[in-house]
C-alpha cells in the first residue's frame, strides 16, 4: 500500500543541505565572534539597554533566559529574551545580537507590518504547522483506501494542504521581519558608538549567518509544499 517515493528526496535534500549549511555557518561564527571582546566591554544585556533607553524604550524589560541562541523578543510582553551565552557576553557575537532582537522593539514601536503580520499568525501557525501534515496523510491514507481519487480524500487532502500553507506564508513573513532587524541593529551599534566600525565584520558574519537560517526554512517549507500539491495531483 505505501512506499518510498524518491521524489520526496529529490525535493528535500536541496532544503537540507541548505538548512545544515545555514546552522553551520551560525554556529561556526558565533563560536569565533563570541571570544571576541568588545572594547567598550558590554555584555549584551547592557548593549540592550542602551540601545532601548536611547530610543525611549524603557519600559522594555531584558530576561535572561536558558538555551543556545534562544534569543527573541515578545512584543505581547514588551520583553526582550536573551540567552545565557549573549546576556553575560562581552562579546562581538553578544553585541549584535541583542541589537538585532533590539530591532524587533524598534519594528513593534514603529508598528512595522511584517511584525505585526507574523505576531497575529503565530497562534494559528502554532497549530496548523503540526495539524496540517496529519490531515494531509490522513487524507493520502483514505485515497489508498478507497481506492482512488475520492471527493472526500481529496477533500481532507485539501484541507491540510492550506493548513500547511499558512506556516509557508509565515516562514516567507518572516524573512523580512528578520533582515529589517538586522539592518537596525548594525545602523545602530555604530550610530550609537557601541561598537566601532572594525568591529562590525565579526557582527555582519553573525547576523548574515543567522539570516541564512531563515531563508532555509522558508526554502524548505516551500519545497514541502510542493511536494504535498505534486503528492495530490497523482492521486486525482
Amino acid at each position: 500500500m505505501f512506499y518510498f517515493d524518491p521524489l520526496y528526496l529529490i525535493i528535500a535534500i536541496p532544503g537540507l543541505i541548505l538548512a545544515l549549511w545555514a546552522q553551520s555557518r551560525v554556529k561556526s561564527a558565533f563560536k569565533k565572534y563570541s571570544k571576541v571582546r568588545t572594547s567598550r566591554n558590554l555584555t549584551g544585556a547592557q548593549v540592550a539597554r542602551e540601545l532601548l533607553d536611547a530610543n525611549g524604550l524603557y519600559g522594555v524589560a531584558i530576561e535572561r533566559v536558558n538555551g543556545e541562541l534562544s534569543d527573541h523578543y515578545d512584543p505581547r510582553g514588551k520583553v526582550l529574551r536573551l540567552s545565557q551565552g549573549v546576556h553575560d557576553s562581552p562579546s562581538v557575537a553578544a553585541a549584535g545580537i541583542a541589537a538585532h532582537e533590539m530591532g524587533h522593539a524598534l519594528q513593534d514601536q514603529a508598528k512595522y507590518a511584517p511584525l505585526q503580520v507574523r505576531s497575529l499568525m503565530v497562534p494559528a501557525v502554532r497549530f496548523s504547522s503540526r495539524l496540517g501534515p496529519m490531515i494531509f496523510f490522513a487524507g493520502l491514507m483514505l485515497s489508498f483506501f478507497t481506492g482512488g481519487s475520492s471527493t472526500l480524500s481529496l477533500s481532507v487532502m485539501t484541507l491540510g494542504l492550506i493548513l500547511f500553507a499558512a506556516s509557508v506564508v509565515f516562514s516567507l513573513v518572516t524573512l523580512p521581519v528578520e533582515l529589517n532587524a538586522s539592518r537596525r541593529a548594525k545602523e545602530l551599534l555604530v550610530t550609537h558608538d557601541i561598537l566601532y566600525p572594525s568591529e562590525m565584520e565579526g557582527v555582519n558574519k553573525v547576523l548574515n549567518a543567522a539570516a541564512w537560517t531563515y531563508v532555509a526554512a522558508a526554502v524548505q517549507a516551500i519545497l514541502t509544499l510542493l511536494y504535498y500539491v505534486t503528492i495530490m495531483n497523482r492521486r486525482r
